[in-house]
């Protein structure tokens, strides 16, 4: 039982968990989730951090046949700029290790952004909190228990 998990339990919220085998040399953890479980890349989505202006940290979260628009992610969080966050550091502030972050459950309350691609879903899939464990549930749920806000983030 993850963090995630149990968060979304807490919730009552409706989802499925799904698990993989996960390749330890696998660098690219989101698409290995879509190919392991058959699902569309554009339904997968991966958990990012980025730093804000070189201070407060944030999470993206964009399909996985996409990669993050760090510009459009500035914009959307009044920044000037954003960076990608050390993975340190991404690991310290949710308490998941990279490649696993879920955007649930985290140590932390970070500003969370949403890429507008979700919305049209049923259901979408995250990282349940550990490499190798996908969550799917509905956009809507996730945007909720997140306090995410829909932003045009991802570049394809």
């Amino acid at each position: 039982m993850t963090p995630a998990i149990r968060r979304l339990e807490q919730a009552g919220v409706a989802f499925a968990v799904h698990e993989y085998a996960h390749d330890p040399a696998t660098p690219a953890y989101g698409q290995e989730a879509a190919e392991a479980l058959g699902l569309s890349p554009d339904a997968v989505f991966k958990t990012l951090l980025a730093r804000l202006d070189g201070q407060r940290l944030a999470v993206a979260i964009v399909p996985v046949s996409a990669s993050l628009d760090l510009k459009a992610l500035a914009r959307a969080a009044g920044a000037k700029k954003a960076a990608m966050a050390e993975a340190a550091d991404a690991q310290r502030a949710t308490g998941y290790v990279v490649g696993g972050i879920s955007p649930l459950g985290q140590k932390q309350r970070l500003a969370t952004f949403l890429d507008v691609s979700a919305e049209p879903l049923e259901r979408l899939h995250v990282s349940g909190g550990r490499r190798g464990l996908e969550i799917a549930l509905a956009p809507a749920d996730l945007q909720r228990l997140t306090g995410a806000r829909l932003a045009a983030i991802a570049r394809r």
